[in-house]
């Protein structure tokens, strides 16, 4: 089977009739095959990309080892524009990226945080966490060492993080978040350099205590005991940084203690102090937890209680590099000199940013291709975010002088703008994750608006085909169809890099040359090897540990977030806008 051989939409659907989306499980060994030859036969490469192996459990206990299984194959999606045979003949790449999202750079030590309310929400304690930024930073040499997109061949002409970069924004977590991005060394650690002080040596059996004997309830589900464990993952490393320019977009966990609870500078003194809460009762938990989810300010306010009055108080060193950031600190920090790695100077960000607050932008991609990245967090606290009503006019300002026609509220084709490009848009949060229309406190009387007024905006012009996104950590491909075909786009979610499955996307746009684009989706792994090491504390072992404890973490929802096949690799076919 030659690379040109065509894979219809159609021989697609029926390869793909006999399987188990989600987990991608094949009728037979040859069937499987048969998909991944037709895959290969299409691109240019596939080797480091799921294309060609994607990490797979093995094992019958209760923890599971990974090793390298066979990779996914290419999903042609057809729900907005029907694919066009001989088009991989024709095909002219337009751009070639990388998405990496909700990175999590996190403070594992840090006095403000919530592990003991894990019993409720997952993402409060992770026992991979303490290798967190060895993880990411096998991510970014993953990238380094791809030549460029699978199917266009086209290089890397950048790397968009897609917000979250860090955990609690705290400003030790975005030093990280910098250097990994950029390159340095760093040490996962605050507080005292030569100790760990955080849950995981606490001795208390709701967390996994890697290098104590005893069975903790982790280790009760087969977690191995691991010497040295603590101290390897806080000790310094070198990060190679990104040889691609890079762009970043904010994040609710970049502006609100924990990603939820509105930051109003009371609790700066809880975060550089000296006493952090390891655990409490279960009536207390659940007060705490149906604050969070009702009163974010009130669930601060018990936090304070807590720590003050809380049975498991543990005394640990102070450091300062744990003040929470505010937004213009954000932004202004991607302006040291210092970070700019590969580029572009300040990321997306200005020295006018750092004034306004207003960290939303244009930039190139490629010659062809626009980005939009958005700030769609809220400050009034709780986790889904919403826009402003003076970020909306400024996006629609922008896609109109973008756009060679576009459509007014009432259907009407207008036909307008200074340059005709096509567009993506970036954010952090989805379509369905843009509902808290609290007043913002940025501007508390500004109007709200949620993802459904963002999709219909976006589906006035026609230039936007894509709108790439994370926040829920989950592989999602969603097409927003409408009676216009050109008035339809794609939205691409993509899975964290904390969670498992722990992928970045390679988004890659060709011109098939009938009247279509293709943008093709190719998930990838860190470069860390698939099999661990329970005697090793390498670093190659630990970013290794760092997949594999995510994909066994109790609380975590790996086959959820880990999306079918149709969320994975694909080719989504969408109408070219014309004039």
């Amino acid at each position: 089977m030659s690379r040109r051989t065509f894979l219809t939409g159609t021989s697609v659907a029926a390869a793909w009739s006999a399987l188990s989306l989600g987990g991608g499980q094949f009728a037979s060994a040859a069937e499987r095959e048969r998909a991944l030859t037709a895959t290969a036969a299409r691109a240019v490469r596939t080797t480091g990309t799921t294309l060609d192996q994607v990490a797979t459990p093995v094992g019958t206990g209760g923890y599971k080892r990974l090793t390298a299984g066979p990779g996914w194959p290419l999903v042609v999606r057809g729900d907005l524009a029907a694919p066009g045979t001989g088009r991989d003949d024709r095909r002219t790449g337009l751009a070639s990226f990388v998405q990496f999202s909700d990175l999590h750079l996190v403070d594992t030590e840090s006095p403000v945080r919530f592990e003991y309310l894990a019993r409720f929400t997952g993402s409060a304690y992770r026992p991979q966490e303490a290798l967190n930024a060895r993880g990411v930073s096998a991510l970014v040499e993953r990238v380094n060492a791809l030549d460029g997109g699978p199917y266009t061949g086209m290089p890397f002409s950048m790397v968009m993080a897609t917000g979250d970069n860090t955990d609690n924004h705290e400003q030790a977590e975005l030093d990280w978040y910098l250097t990994v991005m950029g390159g340095g060394r760093l040490a996962q650690n605050t507080g005292d350099p030569n100790r760990y002080e955080g849950v995981q040596n606490s001795g208390n059996a709701a967390y996994w205590n890697p290098e104590l004997a005893y069975n903790d309830g982790y280790k009760a589900k087969g977690f191995p005991q691991i010497p040295g464990f603590l101290d390897a993952a806080g000790r310094p490393f070198d990060a190679p940084g990104l040889r691609t320019p890079w762009y970043t977009t904010v994040g609710n966990h970049d502006d609100s203690l924990e990603g939820s609870l509105p930051d109003l500078g009371l609790l700066n003194d809880l975060y550089t102090g000296q006493y952090k809460l390891e655990g409490c009762n279960d009536a207390d938990a659940a007060r705490l937890m149906d604050s969070l989810r009702r009163d974010p300010a009130g669930a601060a306010l018990l936090l304070a209680k807590l720590l003050a009055s809380g049975d498991a108080v543990r005394r640990i060193t102070p450091d300062e590099r744990r003040r929470p950031f505010t937004l213009k600190e954000f932004a202004k920090a991607h302006l040291n000199p210092a970070h700019t790695g590969a580029g572009p100077y300040g990321h997306g960000f200005t020295s006018d940013m750092v004034g306004s607050g207003k960290l939303y932008y244009t930039f190139r991609i490629s010659e062809k291709v626009l980005g939009i990245s958005l700030d769609t967090t809220n400050q009034a606290g709780f986790a889904d975010g919403s826009l402003g009503t003076a970020q909306l006019r400024w996006l629609e300002q922008q896609l109109k002088a973008h756009s060679g026609h576009w459509y007014d509220t009432d259907g009407r084709k207008v036909t307008g703008g200074s340059t005709d490009e096509v567009i993506l848009l970036f954010s952090h949060h989805t379509s369905t994750t843009m509902g808290n229309l609290l007043p913002d406190p940025r501007n508390i009387f500004e109007k709200r608006h949620d993802g459904n007024e963002l999709v219909a905006l976006l589906q006035r012009y026609p230039n936007v085909i894509a709108w790439v996104n994370g926040h829920t950590h989950m592989n999602k491909v969603t097409a927003h169809g409408h009676a216009v075909p050109e008035r339809a786009l794609w939205e691409i979610n993509t899975a964290s890099h904390i969670d498992y499955p722990q992928h970045g996307r390679i988004i890659e746009i060709a011109d098939n040359g009938d009247g279509t684009l293709s943008l093709f989706t190719t998930l990838i792994e860190s470069s860390a090897p698939y099999g661990t090491d329970f005697g090793s504390t390498s670093d190659a072992n630990l970013a290794a540990l760092y997949r594999e404890l995510s994909y066994n973490d109790p609380n975590g929802r790996p086959a959820a977030l880990l999306g079918a096949g149709e969320d994975h690799n694909t080719e989504l076919v969408i109408a070219k806008p014309t004039r």
